[in-house]
């Protein structure tokens, strides 16, 4: 890429962040008061994550806080009465993967409805924003494309069966997952989170281009580190291994430990999402963002496991509904529309994660 092809940044003006509360709202709130003159936080402090319903520390302290849930139509008025956005970051979202199939409704509801009713806000109201950034997820693609050994050819397997996984049957014989791109991957999403997600993507982009909005779309891999929740049971391996490895327990690896996943730190996904808001021109494709590397569930164990010199991890056999084999992202496309590359390996964020839990939980205890 040369220096007259390279993206160039635009900021100014008020950005407004559902979900702003949030692991992912947090950790970018530095990064868009330095680009925006106003920056307003959407959340409703679900229990779930905010146990205690109070204002996250970790909030950049001149981010605006307003208390609303997206899906609340009368809300969304109130909000858009006073703050006119220039750009908005779509983050409010129901995440669990496993949760989704037992509270679907809840994750329609939000992810979907959420995000109609804030279109249709943005519509009342008569202002519209120049810019939307939607975070998606890996999960809109399922399985992905796997690669035939004999004949090479690309075929996209089916979800795997209850029957299967009970048979310890994980994989898929005589074939090799490749790596997940927006640009030749085609989404066909095993879970109730992962329709949801792709839900999101065509109703915020038939939208936005009906009517001259940008539409920038992230497909995140598996996001972790510091400011994750601690609390929820649905979200964060890296934070529960880390947790039961300081505890000096076993970790449990589910099916046979080999499940590849693209861990990507916390730091390099707030850089991404805070360039998906100022970056010119805005991406027309959706952008995968991962940490241009994959491991296995077992490698990930292990090196939490070696960081609090806990009991080697242990293969269980068991296996959650609704979760993919392999999943990680081709990050050539993110590098070439943000001017964005990850930094992190997972040794360096596992060390990153692991020093702030240790920090965390002590100020918890004190």
């Amino acid at each position: 890429m040369t220096s007259a092809d390279a993206p160039t940044t635009r900021g100014g003006g008020t950005c407004l962040v559902t979900g702003g509360a949030g692991f992912i709202g947090t950790a970018i709130s530095p990064a868009l008061v330095a680009s925006f003159d106003r920056v307003v936080a959407m959340d409703n402090l679900h229990p779930q994550i905010h146990p205690s319903a109070e204002r996250p520390r970790d909030l950049h302290p001149d981010v605006e806080l307003l208390v609303h849930d997206v899906t609340d139509a009368q809300a969304w008025d109130e909000v858009l009465a006073t703050v006119r956005p220039d750009v908005v970051v779509h983050l409010a979202a129901e995440t669990g993967t496993g949760q989704s199939l037992a509270e679907s409704t809840r994750h329609a509801t939000v992810n979907v409805v959420g995000t109609s009713q804030m279109l249709d806000a943005l519509h009342r109201s008569g202002h519209l924003p120049r810019r939307i950034v939607l975070t998606s997820s890996r999960a809109v693609y399922g399985e992905g494309a796997w690669r035939r050994d004999g004949d090479g050819s690309t075929f996209y397997p089916p979800q795997r069966t209850r029957e299967s996984l009970e048979g310890g049957q994980w994989d898929f014989p005589g074939a090799a997952p490749e790596p997940m791109r927006a640009s030749t991957t085609f989404p066909a999403p095993v879970s109730v989170y992962g329709g949801t997600k792709l839900a999101q993507e065509h109703v915020l982009r038939a939208w936005a281009h009906s009517f001259g909005v940008e539409a920038v779309v992230l497909r995140l891999q598996n996001v972790y580190g510091p400011g994750q929740s601690l609390i929820n049971p649905y979200t964060g391996i890296m934070s529960l291994f880390c947790r039961l490895a300081k505890a000096g327990e076993s970790i449990p690896l589910y099916e046979d430990g080999q499940v590849r996943r693209d861990f990507v730190l916390i730091d390099d996904v707030a850089r991404a999402v805070h360039l998906a808001a100022v970056v010119e021109p805005a991406p027309d494709e959706p952008v995968d963002v991962g940490s241009g590397e994959h491991q296995t569930i077992a490698l990930a164990a292990e090196l939490i496991a070696e960081r609090y010199g806990a009991p080697a991890p242990h293969v269980t056999g068991q296996f959650r509904d609704g979760d993919v084999r392999h999943a990680w992202a081709d990050v050539a496309t993110a590098e070439r529309v943000l001017g964005w590359t990850p930094e992190f390996d997972l040794r360096a964020g596992i060390d990153r994660l692991a020093t702030w839990i240790d920090e965390n939980l002590s100020a918890t205890r004190s």
